[in-house]
């Protein structure tokens, strides 16, 4: 569900790199302080999750010398959601949060899009932020919500094939879902309109590892203290 362009840095900074771990290290304490908190805030905040990665899509920022989107926390903390749930409350739990997150991307995109049939007012100064920021192209939009809602089932499906401890499962789904995440929308959002499919899945796969990787960590011991 994640959008790249390739393009080295010329200016040396670590401000967007220190912004990304922040930004992965609250969407972890959030997830887990709504594991804590109960079955309802998971899903909640699964839906959040979801609906950040679509919105945040558009941003593009200087990370690791590549110019990128800054949502690929969300991505993660969105699938690390989905196997709490799974691992806490049960299979009809998990669905119903993939049912509820998918509602609540389609709710956004369907009126987000009235939104901007309103006339604006000769005063307004908002009106051409909101078209920037609520007219994706329709390739984009409709790739972004099938490949949601295929890595949600797929996630969901390989958590319950594997066994062992939670940490070892969720690791193993959450890297090959992720994987699946980039594959699908690259090429069903960005083929035939980019020069290097090849570079952009590298580099995409990278940085959600990257994600993945400062998260699992923090999920040791979780199976040990269920709420």
């Amino acid at each position: 569900m994640i959008l790249y362009k390739i393009e080295l840095k010329t200016e040396v900074t670590c401000v967007n790199e220190l912004l990304f771990f922040l930004q992965i290290l609250l969407s972890l304490l959030f997830t887990l302080g709504a594991l804590r908190l109960g079955k309802e805030a998971l899903i909640t905040n699964s839906a959040f999750q979801a609906l950040f990665a679509n919105l945040f899509l558009l941003k593009q920022i200087g990370l690791f010398g590549l110019e990128v989107t800054a949502s690929d926390g969300f991505a993660v903390g969105c699938l690390l959601s989905l196997n709490l749930l799974r691992e806490f409350y049960g299979r009809e739990s998990a669905d119903k949060s993939i049912q509820i997150s998918f509602f609540c991307l389609l709710f956004f995109a369907l009126f987000s899009q009235l939104h901007l049939f309103y006339e604006p007012s000769r005063g307004d100064t908002a009106h051409g932020v909101y078209v920037a920021l609520f007219s994706p192209a329709p390739r984009l939009f409709l790739s972004s919500l099938f490949t949601f809602w295929l890595v949600q089932r797929f996630d969901l499906w390989l958590f319950e094939k594997l066994s062992g401890s939670f940490v070892w499962k969720n690791g193993v789904c959450l890297m090959l879902s992720l994987a699946l995440d980039t594959l699908v929308f690259t090429f069903l959002g960005l083929y035939g309109l980019v020069p290097s499919l090849g570079n952009i899945l590298l580099f995409s796969f990278c940085v959600k590892a990257l994600s993945l990787a400062t998260f699992l960590p923090f999920t040791r011991g979780l199976k040990s203290a269920p709420v």
